[in-house]
């Protein structure tokens, strides 16, 4: 600041002939691209003060330095005092315009120079077409693409790359694609433009094919080619695909590009492939918070929380801020892993209000109290927000659904309706989930009934889901299979797996055996297909069978998944697997454990060795129930809290039903509510009764 003040003070008030050093001072100062901005208005007065405002020159270096300083009133404020603007004023200010993300000003100043007579060049057409291009207004970009051929400029390899956008972007590929091969010339921005228009369109593959015929013509792809073209198969979910592009990356040396490796990693991560994303993240020379959060949140969607909290916590430890991105990952995390302390602390990471104004942010907060048993604290969230769109409500009614609020659900979809909030397909899987939990059909029957004829909504294969998963519960079977067969669509196995679950319940062995079947062809390495109907087989004391189904899984080497519980003490997660012996306080969890064993008996309890599916010794079965991990998580609990705190379990797999009914007494022994959730619902134990009315 001092040096240019002294600058300008060494032009001030000179002689008449000293005007051109004046001047050549001023441009030497102008050509700095970091000026500040009260640099910038000390040097505009000493240029209208030495009366340098008919030095075109000198104004267009003015204007320039408007813009780049990030003050685009202040530079349209200078055009407009100026008296005669030349095609290079309106350039500088068209170009600045759209740097500044001001596109209908940009068009707007491209009429008012065609209204002066002025003839737009070749710097003038790339940009009012990128303008045109980013509105998405096609028309304007006919014209102007009409006017640039009139004026000779159908042949400018620029000019053509922005009309192959234009048209890429505002929905006329094939427009896109006969320009584009038209240009006696293309680069790489022509060829991204046409991998981008049919990314927009949907037509991943042909992107990629695109790209192919780039690398056999010799193009070399830049970032923002690789990014592009990433993208697509991330859409895709094509990681053979991917892995492709990552050698040619690694070969041509782009892995250092920030943009390109944080692609990469989450190309990864959309599909599935997080030991390849780690690899890449870790490889990174630079990683910003694009990147922490791309990996952060693969790691939450992808079934592995405590990873993404450790990631977090070794983020926070070189000091760089989260984003809102970021948040939504760590909450997800804290989300699947019950850890409510976690959650709240990770949200001082930004103020509340952020959370309130945000609806992506203000949704993550709301799922994750809702997911940790807190309906109080996500109702609070929700009634502070202070933008509400659907994905807030459903947000919501989802949470009361799975917390066995449904009668709230249903009032609060009521209030939708008054306040005249059109309804979409996820909010129906909310309240058809209500209906599940609570096993009320007829209301099932009459939301997914409605949204054709009341929402014109055509069901997903989620609302089938959720209503054979209701009707299969409450022992309509076969109504159950006909709604499948009646599907137009091809059931996938989470339908037939909602079947399936309500043949264990009833017992159905002849319908069971028929689903697993469709089951075994759409997901042939899925262990629980083969364990479900194995129990449903040992439940009916067919044990050969039961047993020859095992052997058919070790053959095919198909292991069970194994249960594994976790619990969030001060801030840690512990994770408990069925008999673990790993814990630092085992010692002290099993001593508990027997001494709660003999209190449950007392208060009539008697384990249901039918749940153990093995044909094994009552005694020893009596012994396995006694070691699953949910028992040894809310144990560990019970030594190490105050005995009005809540214990919050998170299990990987269904809860069986002697743990049920065991943790039903043990809420009603200590006094204690205990929230578990498991892969299929959220339980509620308090005095010993559950939220989901032991409908399950």
């Amino acid at each position: 600041m001092a040096a240019v003040a002294a600058a300008i003070a060494t032009t001030s008030f000179p002689s008449r002939p000293l005007l051109s050093a004046a001047a050549l001072d001023l441009k030497n100062l102008l050509f700095n691209e970091s000026l500040p901005f009260r640099d910038l208005k000390l040097i505009h007065g000493r240029f209208y003060r030495l009366s340098l405002d008919d030095d075109g020159y000198l104004l267009n270096l003015l204007l320039r330095s408007s813009f780049v300083s990030g003050n685009p009133a202040h530079a349209l404020l200078i055009f407009s005092r100026t008296t005669k603007p030349n095609i290079f004023h309106y350039n500088t200010a068209i170009r600045g315009l759209v740097s500044a993300n001001l596109m209908a000003e940009a068009v707007h100043f491209y009429g008012n120079m065609r209204r002066e007579d002025l003839s737009p060049d070749n710097f003038t057409f790339p940009f009012v077409l990128k303008a045109c291009a980013r509105l998405l207004d096609l028309e304007a970009g006919v014209k102007i693409h009409a006017q640039l051929l009139k004026a000779g400029f159908e042949l400018d390899v620029f000019v053509n790359t922005s009309l192959v956008s234009l048209y890429a972007k505002c929905g006329g590929l094939d427009d896109a694609q006969k320009m584009f091969e038209e240009m006696p010339v293309t680069n790489v921005v022509s060829w991204t433009a046409m991998i981008s228009g049919y990314i927009s369109e949907g037509k991943l593959k042909e992107s990629v094919d695109v790209f192919r015929k780039s690398l056999e013509r010799g193009l070399k792809p830049d970032s923002f080619t690789l990014v592009r073209v990433l993208t697509a198969c991330t859409q895709l979910g094509d990681a053979k695909m991917g892995e492709w592009i990552h050698e040619l990356v690694a070969e041509k040396d782009m892995d250092r590009n920030v943009f390109v490796a944080t692609s990469l990693v989450d190309m990864y991560t959309k599909c599935g492939r997080m030991e390849r994303a780690r690899r890449v993240f870790d490889g990174m020379v630079q990683k910003d918070v694009v990147s922490w959060s791309a990996m952060i949140g693969g790691y939450s969607s992808n079934g592995l929380p405590k990873e993404a909290l450790e990631l977090f916590f070794k983020m926070e430890a070189e000091n760089i801020k989260p984003d809102c991105f970021t948040m939504v990952g760590v909450l997800s995390a804290c989300a699947k892993l019950g850890a409510l302390e976690l959650g709240e602390r990770v949200t001082h990471y930004m103020e509340m209000n952020e959370f309130l104004s945000n609806p992506v942010l203000g949704t993550a907060l709301i799922d994750m109290y809702a997911k940790c048993g807190s309906m109080a604290r996500s109702w609070v969230v929700f009634e502070r927000m202070s933008e509400r769109d659907l994905i807030v409500w459903n947000a919501m009614i989802n949470g009361l659904s799975m917390t066995g609020h449904g009668k709230t659900s249903f009032g609060l979809f009521a209030q939708m309706e008054k306040l005249q909030i059109s309804p979409d397909g996820n909010t129906f899987v909310g309240l058809l989930c209500a209906c599940t939990h609570t096993g009320l059909v007829e209301d099932g029957r009459a939301y997914f009934n409605s949204m054709g004829q009341v929402y014109c909504l055509s069901p997903r294969i989620e609302h089938y889901g959720c209503m054979v998963d209701l009707l299969g519960r409450n022992g309509l079977l076969e109504e159950a299979h006909q709604l499948i067969n009646e599907m137009p669509v091809e059931a996938n196995a989470v339908v037939w797996g909602a079947l399936l679950g309500g043949c264990r319940i009833h017992r159905n062995i002849d319908l069971a055996e028929h689903v697993l079947k469709k089951l075994i062809v759409l997901e042939p390495h899925n262990s629980g297909n083969y364990v479900l109907l194995s129990n449903i087989y040992a439940l009916n004391g067919r044990w050969d069978e039961s047993e020859k189904l095992r052997l058919t899984m070790k053959r095919r080497g198909i292991q069970k998944t194994p249960g594994y519980s976790w619990v969030e003490l001060d801030g840690a997660v512990h994770e408990f697997h069925v008999g673990d012996k790993s814990h630092p306080m085992s010692e002290q969890i099993y001593l508990k454990l027997d001494e709660l064993t003999k209190q449950l008996r007392a208060m009539g309890y008697m384990p249901k060795t039918e749940v153990v599916l093995f044909d094994i010794e009552n005694e020893e079965k009596e012994h396995s129930l006694e070691h699953h991990s949910e028992k040894l998580a809310i144990v560990f609990v019970l030594i190490s809290t105050q005995p009005e705190e809540t214990i919050r379990v998170v299990k990987n797999l269904r809860v069986c039903s002697d743990c049920h009914s065991a943790i039903k007494l043990i809420s009603k022994i200590y006094s204690r509510e205990i929230i578990v959730r498991d892969n299929n619902r959220f339980h509620c134990f308090r005095e010993g009764a559950c939220s989901c009315n032991d409908y399950w």
